[in-house]
């Protein structure tokens, strides 16, 4: 974590140098020119984000995609691992620990726009894509 909150800090601070420095080729939909003049954005993803304290200043939107119960374990009981989860792992330890972790999240003061997780990937992306582009509007 404390990597990731480096990197993520290297990027916030010059977006065009950190992605120069590591290969990364920048897109252009823009009529700026001056990749410094545009708008870039960060995607971080992983699981337990919005609890690490140091990263969530770093953070302009958050989105927290949730499933119920049900649908959490069933998902999770089609995954192929190269070590099976043993018997009662689920109930006795995963589903705890996520609501542990939740209850944590939700108590951190951020504003977490929750996403129904048994939509879609197209209509969840497509309403974060909606979001991200309202808020881009609204700045200028």
């Amino acid at each position: 974590m404390e990597a990731m909150t480096s990197t993520v800090k290297g990027w916030m601070e010059n977006p065009v140098k950190f992605a120069h420095s590591h290969g990364v080729t920048l897109s252009s939909s823009s009529d700026v020119a001056d990749p410094d003049e545009q708008t870039h954005i960060l995607i971080v993803e992983g699981f337990l984000l919005y609890n690490y304290t140091p990263l969530l200043e770093a953070f302009d939107k958050c989105y927290y995609i949730n499933i119920p119960y049900g649908e959490c374990k069933r998902r999770r009981s089609t995954r192929q691992y190269t070590v099976p989860d043993p018997p009662g792992l689920f109930d006795g330890h995963v589903w705890p620990m996520y609501l542990k972790h939740r209850t944590e999240m939700e108590d951190s003061g951020l504003h977490i726009e929750y996403l129904d997780g048994l939509k879609s990937k197209e209509d969840i992306y497509n309403r974060v894509h909606e979001d991200i582009q309202n808020n881009l509007l609204n700045r200028l």
